[in-house]
């Protein structure tokens, strides 16, 4: 059985997953933060990844499965790993500081792997500095769209905790 916390979680963190099957400005998605959230306030590590990784392919299948995930999947994993350091130093400013660092991991390592796999630029390094320059017009839309997802998720789990005795982690709740 789950604990209150689990649930909570897990809810938030599905229905941030399910808000990039509404209409929204295009990069403006929860990526970045379901991953950051789920690595920062899991206590078990396997539920850090399993459940924003769930959440992203239950969207991923709403939306229609594309070209190069593995992308996408493996820059999620790197991002839970910076949550799972986050998570014993979570204040605002050092979420702030992980927000701003994923949106520039996922904008690195997804054009990266884009123009690695892609045909639209050459296999060198003015292929590479293309493929970065024209990606800039994207890269502050997924910068607001981490900076909301993680002001919504992490404020409002911290808003919830102070309000709910119950959703906080054991330690927490004992001092």
């Amino acid at each position: 059985m789950l604990r209150p916390r689990h649930e909570v979680l897990i809810a938030m963190i599905l229905a941030a997953a399910l808000s990039r099957l509404i209409p929204h400005p295009y990069d403006f998605a929860p990526i970045g933060a379901l991953a950051l959230f789920g690595g920062a306030q899991f206590a078990d590590r396997r539920l850090a990844f399993l459940v924003p990784l769930a959440a992203l392919l239950l969207s991923d299948l709403c939306l229609g499965l594309y070209s190069h995930m593995e992308w996408v999947y493996g820059n999620f994993a790197l991002t839970v790993c910076i949550g799972l350091w986050l998570r014993r130093r979570r204040d605002v400013w050092r979420i702030a500081a992980a927000s701003l660092a994923t949106s520039v991991l996922f904008f690195v390592v997804t054009d990266f792997g884009e123009w690695l796999n892609g045909t639209l630029y050459t296999q060198n390094l003015a292929g590479l500095l293309a493929c970065y320059v024209a990606a800039i017009p994207f890269f502050p839309n997924s910068l607001l769209g981490d900076g909301f997802y993680n002001l919504v998720l992490f404020g409002g789990f911290a808003l919830l905790e102070r309000r709910f005795e119950a959703l906080r982690e054991p330690a927490a709740a004992a001092g």
